[in-house]
């Protein structure tokens, strides 16, 4: 598999990026190959294979159903993109802002085998704490 193209990684992202929105861990299961290596902040060791990667999106999908993820911009590497994106998380009755990149790898079925997301995730914990900190005074 070369690189896709800014179209081509517009298009898939406007396929994948909607499944992590509302819930459906299984449906944004489907975008990954059975032995993807998945990365983020809060899994910084990163999860292989789709059974480990179901079982994260289940919790992370479970605690953020209504969240929604936007592409700003693809940017063509090798066996697939750099996906510089926007997520709008709800956070205490706020919406916040959060811009990030994650680097996208597909398989010649065109299913990621390689994600690892990159963003500054100090905003996002301190709105969480806040949130979480009336509750517990009560």
């Amino acid at each position: 598999m070369n690189a896709l193209d800014a179209e081509q990684a517009r298009r898939f992202a406007l396929a994948w990026l909607p499944a992590w929105t509302g819930n459906d861990p299984k449906r944004l299961a489907a975008f990954y190959s059975e032995d993807a290596f998945y990365l983020d902040p809060a899994v910084p060791q990163g999860l292989r294979g789709k059974p480990a990667l179901l079982g994260y999106f289940e919790r992370l999908l479970a605690r953020n159903p209504a969240w929604v993820w936007t592409q700003v911009e693809g940017i063509p590497m090798e066996d697939g993109f750099l996906n510089k994106w926007r997520a709008d998380i709800p956070v205490g009755g706020e919406v916040l802002t959060v811009v990030g990149v994650c680097l996208v790898q597909l398989d010649g079925q065109e299913k990621i085998r390689r994600n690892e997301v990159y963003f500054d995730r100090s905003e996002l914990l301190a709105r969480i704490a806040a949130a979480i900190e009336p509750q517990n005074s009560e």
